[in-house]
């Protein structure tokens, strides 16, 4: 497995500066919040994510892909009745794989709650067919880009909508239904998981294991992995056990004990955690 790091975490800094501390951390992947890079992302430029590549790059970094999609954006919405706003919806997912494939991703983590949770009126079932509609319609532009997109199932504390990975595999399987493109995958998020899955993260991992495109890991106190009470030795264990050979990105909400502090702190606890679940398993 590959160890990546969300860059939001690093807002206000020049990216140059981002690249060059993640890079000296030892994480290999960069992965970009868009509204780090622009207002939208019809606003980046072609030859600002060439830039934005090339300057990774330098630093021995990929930017792998992309997440908090349609955050702080405006009029878009994936659960929306309104065929006019899911058309736009779809129109600017498409438009950030465009700019992932761009950048040098092939990954986008569809988490954004706040443009997913059911709206007034909308049934369950209805914001199943809604999302379906949307992410159908961008899916097979997204394939010819070589960029796929992972659902991330979320706490009942951030959305209403897709709350277990059982849920997004539903999802998934509804649009499998209705285009031939086989890029939309499951995102798993250990805290999410541990926060509302009844079932062990590392269990989790073994059920979902064909259906697995991406990882973040995070800790229940919203810091990094390791510095919370959440033991990361049976999880990285339990992805090495399916020959996960993906990105595993680190992805925090409390940046209080600072950016560079955390970055640190998460890749060395997880190259421990890493070193152990190896241990035991060869003892």
């Amino acid at each position: 497995m590959k160890f990546a790091i969300c860059q939001e975490l690093f807002e206000g800094w020049e990216w140059e500066r981002q690249c060059e501390l993640i890079a000296e951390i030892g994480y290999t992947g960069i992965e970009a919040a868009p509204f780090t890079l622009a207002s939208t992302i019809y606003e980046l430029s072609a030859d600002r994510r060439v830039e934005l590549r090339e300057q990774a790059e330098a630093h021995g970094l990929e930017i792998i892909g992309l997440h908090w999609l349609l955050a702080k954006t405006e009029g878009l919405y994936l659960t929306s009745p309104e065929a006019p706003v899911r058309d736009a919806t779809r129109d600017y997912v498409v438009a950030l794989g465009e700019a992932c494939a761009d950048l040098g991703g092939d990954l986008m983590v569809f988490g954004s709650p706040a443009q997913r949770n059911l709206l007034e009126g909308v049934s369950r079932e209805e914001a199943m067919g809604y999302a379906a509609e949307v992410f159908a319609g961008a899916l097979p532009r997204l394939a010819e880009l070589g960029v796929s997109i992972c659902m991330e199932p979320l706490t009942t504390n951030e959305t209403d909508f897709i709350r277990t990975c059982a849920e997004a595999v539903e999802l998934i399987e509804r649009v499998e239904s209705a285009t031939d493109a086989r890029n939309f995958l499951l995102h798993q998020d250990v805290k999410a998981m541990v926060g509302q899955e009844t079932d062990p993260v590392p269990e989790l991992v073994h059920r979902h294991a064909d259906r697995l495109g991406h990882f973040h890991v995070n800790d229940t106190n919203l810091l990094g992995p390791g510095m919370g009470e959440t033991d990361f030795v049976p999880i990285l264990g339990a992805l090495e056990e399916i020959g996960y050979n993906g990105w595993v990105s680190v992805e925090v909400f409390d940046y209080a004990p600072g950016a560079e502090h955390i970055s640190r702190t998460s890749f060395e606890n997880l190259q421990q955690a890493l070193a152990a679940s190896r241990e035991n398993r060869a003892s």
